[in-house]
């Protein structure tokens, strides 16, 4: 049976959670962000999220606290998820993958920083591009090799979602009206 879940993965910098939202705010829905419970986690442990998946790699309790509250999930309705893991631990929601290029997400994610938006979630101290690409590619990777050693998935794997959305050719607002349309008649559909 279909869930009132929309999970939303994506890479670094496509816009998962401002996407996610923004779509639950036109829903009405909750939303749920596992990179902000995952950084909560971190700073519980005094880490920051590269040191707390550098942990992880070792300390499986960090992953198994993310998990079970996606895996809790399954158990209520009207919520998106923003997540790399979420669609596959709720496997009833409408799983959408937002697309974009690595190089188009180094520069928005440098942008955040010049913002001052991202300062929390990242090491203040990287400035440079380079630094950013370096960050981002290193983050990635610790989580792809993790999740492949602990639940064979593959996030990349664009067939495994209901929906695919290039947020490099669609801007914020075209990606939730995307997103919330497609939900809708996935929703009506058997």
């Amino acid at each position: 049976m279909k869930k009132e879940i929309i999970t939303i993965c994506g890479g670094l910098g496509s816009g998962k959670s401002s996407t996610a939202k923004g779509v639950a705010k036109v829903l009405g829905y909750k939303h749920f962000s596992s990179g902000d419970f995952f950084r909560q986690v971190g700073l519980e442990l005094g880490l920051s999220v590269n040191e707390t998946n550098k942990r992880a790699e070792t300390d499986p309790t960090i992953d198994e606290r993310t998990d079970q509250k996606l895996r809790d999930l399954n158990n209520t309705d009207k919520v998106v998820v923003d997540s790399r893991t979420a669609y596959h631990w709720v496997p009833t929601s409408f799983k959408v993958y937002l697309d974009l290029p690595v190089e188009i997400a180094k520069e928005r994610i440098l942008k955040s920083l010049k913002e001052d938006k991202l300062r929390s979630k990242s090491d203040p101290k990287t400035s440079s591009g380079e630094e950013v690409l370096a960050k981002m590619k290193e983050r990635f990777e610790m989580e792809q090799k993790r999740y492949w050693d602990l639940y064979k998935i593959n996030n990349t794997d664009k067939s495994q979602f209901d929906l695919v959305v290039d947020t490099n050719k669609n801007n914020l607002e075209q990606v939730i009206e995307i997103i919330v349309a497609e939900y809708k008649k996935w929703r009506e559909s058997d």
